[in-house]
């Protein structure tokens, strides 16, 4: 191997990418915050509740305390590159979450020690399993009033299916956490206060924390020998454990999902974040232990891979649009090759040539300017025209395709106006380059009202586009109320027939299209097919009649919505030599398509919530009253230490002011969660 390439593949083997993920206020950008610290990467810790956190630069994170949009940064431990990104927590944030996900190699799963494993945890967690990124997970804010170190993990099992493997515990909880026991040394960790926890003093384990230790240690080592023969022997025979081959066996079960190493930590007391940075390091993979990507060949459609290697053909995928200053910034992650600047690349997805003006390595809202990035690095691309989310840049000579990113359906909408003629163009410019950033954000314009209906995840979702909208752009349009958005389906059989026959543009265009349309099972989506030999028809007519279709299931025979959940049939082609065209058997199908929905008993579908509520004993009936008038299924109820969760199930269009109402009932002790479950049919 020469020099060069052994340079690359050390720089790969100690570089690591990943994604800090929790629910809302498990405390990630506080934890975030001491990485950067402790990493000199910023001289001064910023804090949430200050509104001074680094990786919350958006002036609507600052206010709001929450963050809104994934931040990068890079920084540097021990030797090794760590590209982190701090994602949202909020639901109505999610698509953040999962184009990050989708780049990433490793990640750090968050929990509150008070509140354990929370519904989005649930939701982000399940998103890294589908992604297979390895993790970590941290409990903080362990020095909160009722945090239980153990309860979280029990959490992780039940909830998570998770197997969490505990590697640092904490001394004491609550307000008597004092510091953390390190399992895999067996010493004890006090963290200094006066330099903000970054001098650690290191000591042996007293005989009361020895003891306290012992459990847990065992089951660290029991768990590390499933993957190392060796070790198992040595742990049977009572030979002294030896320390790196219980990390190596730690890191095997970890890149291969079988367990989840487990820090203890109070980011806000400055406790445990560096013996987690080092997990980072010894547990979490490369982009080397992540291997080759793998996608299509665009020409032969047949699967290729391309190794991380910079001397292989390029493969990046944008996985982020930003409208920075007005001006579009397309986040990648370069998997193989290298990207340059002013080098022309092609966009496998849209089939077009782009040439990236300017590449900038990024530290939150701050940028520093490159020339190339090679594998595994995360960059940021200017000058890319017509990139957007989910597509591969790559060589034109050896191109690949890379799974996209899965979309959202909005479930809530707002009716925009502009106060004056002269706001209309730039409300329309502005919320186009919106759209560009946010892939779960839609825009339709209703021309019975002439106004622009904006559609989103839920209602702080819109409320943070409006205020960016105002901050940002200096545009102010008036907003109606959010609405819910529906979608329609169909509860039996139908079938229509579709003649098109008419001159256009001095030329017959003629169409005939019979078919059947049948239901679906809930959330199984659309199913077009032709029940006859398609031979005999141009594969002209054949494209026309499915884009027709296609395009008809995007408004349905109520109220306009889009269909879902139905199988769509073409049974017959109607054709008269010279004139049946292409144009002519795309309106015959959508005609068809039309009779057919309306003879197959169309029914609207609503977005269902999924409710999580926190609630003391003392007004669990009052909840529950509160539930059922706004037609809520309880699902299941479970004690959690002088509270009950309540799990359950309830229709969007009920749940607006749910919040302050919830509130009233409870004297402001409940605390509640809202996440999308499914759109079903309207009650």
């Amino acid at each position: 191997m020469s020099a060069k390439k052994g340079a690359g593949k050390n720089r790969l083997q100690s570089l690591r990418n990943i994604g800090i993920i929790a629910h809302i206020d498990a405390g990630k950008t506080t934890l975030t915050e001491r990485m950067l610290f402790y990493t000199g990467k910023i001289h001064r810790m910023g804090e949430v509740h200050d509104g001074t956190a680094t990786m919350d630069f958006m002036p609507e994170e600052q206010e709001r305390g929450i963050t809104i949009t994934s931040a990068c940064t890079t920084c540097s431990w021990k030797g090794s590159s760590i590209n982190i990104i701090d994602t949202p927590g909020h639901v109505d944030f999610t698509i953040e979450v999962e184009r990050s996900l989708r780049v990433l190699d490793g990640a750090v799963g968050v929990f509150c020690a008070v509140a354990g494993v929370e519904p989005q945890s649930e939701t982000v967690w399940r998103q890294s399993v589908a992604y297979g990124v390895p993790k970590l997970a941290c409990v903080n804010k362990l020095d909160r009033l009722g945090a239980d170190f153990e309860a979280v993990l029990d959490g992780m099992r039940e909830k998570l299916g998770a197997n969490p493997v505990a590697v640092t515990i904490p001394v004491g909880q609550g307000a008597e956490l004092s510091g953390i026991i390190d399992l895999i040394a067996m010493e004890r960790l006090d963290f200094d206060q006066e330099s903000r926890g970054e001098a650690i003093a290191r000591r042996e384990l007293s005989p009361r924390e020895a003891e306290l230790a012992a459990t847990w240690r065992e089951a660290l080592v029991e768990a590390a020998c499933e993957h190392d023969e060796a070790l198992m022997e040595a742990y049977l025979s009572g030979e002294t454990i030896d320390r790196a081959a219980l990390v190596a066996a730690l890191r095997v079960g970890t890149l291969s999902h079988a367990l989840v190493p487990v820090y203890a930590a109070s980011a806000l007391k400055n406790i445990g974040v560096q013996p987690l940075l080092d997990g980072v390091l010894a547990f979490l993979p490369s982009p080397l232990d992540r291997g080759a990507v793998t996608g299509l060949d665009p020409r032969t459609k047949s699967e290729k891979e391309f190794p991380p290697d910079p001397d292989a053909p390029l493969s990046g995928l944008a996985f982020k649009v930003s409208m920075e200053t007005g001006r579009k910034q397309i986040f990648v992650r370069v998997y193989s090759g290298r990207l340059e600047a002013g080098k022309d690349v092609y966009n496998a997805t849209r089939d077009c040539v782009e040439r990236p003006a300017r590449l900038f390595r990024l530290h939150a809202g701050h940028r520093e300017k490159l020339e190339a990035a090679g594998p595994g690095e995360i960059v940021a691309v200017a000058g890319l025209r017509q990139a957007i989310t989910g597509d591969t840049l790559c060589d034109r000579a050896d191109p690949i395709v890379l799974e996209s990113i899965a979309g959202y359906k909005p479930v809530i909408s707002l009716a925009l106006e502009p106060r004056n003629a002269e706001e209309s163009d730039r409300l329309k410019e502005v919320l186009d380059k919106l759209l560009q950033e946010d892939p779960t954000l839609t825009l339709v314009h209703d021309a019975d009202t002439d106004q622009m209906i904006l559609s989103g995840m839920g209602e702080l979702h819109l409320d943070v586009v409006l205020e960016r909208v105002r901050r940002e752009y200096g545009v102010s349009p008036r907003a109606g109320k959010p609405q819910v958005v529906y979608q329609e389906t169909v509860a039996a059989e139908g079938v229509g027939e579709g003649l098109f026959d008419r001159e256009l543009g001095d030329k017959r265009q003629h169409g005939q299209v019979t078919l059947a349309v049948s239901p679906l099972p809930r959330g199984t989506g659309r199913d077009i097919a032709f029940a006859i030999d398609t031979q005999p028809y141009s594969q002209a007519w054949i494209t026309a009649m499915e884009e027709g279709l296609a395009d008809g299931l995007q408004s349905g025979p109520i109220k306009g919505y889009p269909v879902q959940d139905v199988r769509v049939r073409v049974t017959g082609v109607g054709t008269v030599e010279g004139a049946t065209s292409a144009v002519g058997c795309r309106l015959a199908a959508s005609q068809a398509l039309k009779a057919a929905l309306s003879a197959a008993k169309p029914a609207l579908l609503e977005p269902i919530m999924d409710l999580e509520i926190s609630v003391p004993d003392a007004f669990v009936g009052d909840v529950i009253g509160l539930l059922g008038s706004k037609g809520a299924k309880i699902e299941n109820m479970i004690d959690r230490g002088g509270h009950k969760l309540v799990a359950a199930l309830a229709p969007l269009r009920q749940m607006f002011g749910f919040t302050t109402e919830l509130r009233s009932a409870t004297q402001g002790r409940a605390a509640m969660t809202m996440r999308f479950s499914k759109f079903d049919l309207l009650a």
